[in-house]
C-alpha cells in the first residue's frame, strides 16, 4: 500500500453543520425542506436518495444547487476545522512514507483553501469529481496516471456512495464513524476497516502516532 486516499468533508473536515446551514439557506429558493441537527441524526442510515425523498430534494438540481452550496462553503470557511487527531494522523502516514490525496466532490479550490488554513502541508495532490456518484472514475483515471494497482492504494471515507465507488474498481475502504452516513448502511458493502478515531486507522495500518 503506497497512497492513502481521503474524502474531505466529514472524513478530515468536519464540515457538517456548515452544509446543513447552506441546504438551510437554498431550501425556500429550489422549493424543499430544511434539515435539523435531530434530522441529520435520524438520516444516518439513509440513502441519498431516501433522504432526497424523505426532505423533496430535486436530485435533478443537483448541478444548479451544489455550485451555490460550495460558494456557501467558501465564503464561510473559518466555520470549519479539522476534526481532532486528523493533523497528527496526516503527519504520521507522511512520516511512514505514505502519500496522501484527497478525492472529493467538494471543490478543489475550497480544499486547497482549507488545507492553507489548517496548516497542512502533508497532502501531495487534491482532485475533486464533478459528480456526487462519479468517485469511481476519478479513482480509475488517478491508478491509471500513477500506474498503480488498486492493493496499492486504501481509501479513507464516512458516505456509502465512496465505498460503492472503491467497490466498483477493487480499491479498499476504510469507513469512519464520526462522519456523515451510518454503519448500517457501510455494513452490507464490506469495508476493509472500520475505524472511531484517527488513532484507531493508524492501529489499522501498524503505525505509530
Amino acid at each position: 500500500m503506497r497512497y492513502i486516499i481521503f474524502d474531505f468533508d466529514g472524513t478530515l473536515a468536519d464540515s457538517t453543520q456548515l452544509f446543513m446551514q447552506a441546504w438551510n439557506t437554498f431550501a425556500k429558493q429550489f422549493n424543499y425542506l430544511p434539515v435539523t441537527q435531530e434530522d441529520l441524526v435520524s438520516s444516518r442510515n439513509l440513502t441519498i436518495q431516501q433522504r432526497a425523498k424523505k426532505y423533496e430534494f430535486p436530485m435533478h438540481k443537483i448541478p444548479i444547487i451544489l455550485p451555490k452550496v460550495y460558494q456557501y462553503f467558501k465564503a464561510h470557511m473559518n466555520e470549519v476545522a479539522l476534526f481532532d487527531g486528523i493533523k497528527e494522523m496526516l503527519e504520521a502516514l507522511a512520516r511512514n512514507g505514505y502519500k496522501i490525496v484527497i478525492i472529493s466532490s467538494n471543490a478543489q479550490e475550497n480544499i486547497e483553501l482549507f488545507l492553507r488554513q489548517e496548516g497542512i502541508d502533508t497532502v501531495s495532490q487534491v482532485l475533486t469529481s464533478s459528480r456526487i456518484f462519479g468517485k469511481d472514475t476519478v479513482i480509475r483515471k488517478f491508478m491509471k496516471q500513477q500506474n498503480l494497482t488498486a492493493d496499492q492504494l486504501l481509501y479513507v471515507g464516512d458516505e456509502v456512495r465512496d465505498i460503492l465507488a472503491c467497490n466498483k474498481v477493487s480499491v479498499p475502504f476504510a469507513w469512519v464513524s464520526w462522519g456523515l452516513d451510518g454503519y448500517e448502511l457501510i455494513e452490507k458493502e464490506n469495508p476493509r476497516f472500520v475505524v472511531h478515531s484517527p488513532q484507531e486507522l493508524m492501529s489499522a495500518l501498524k503505525l505509530e502516532g
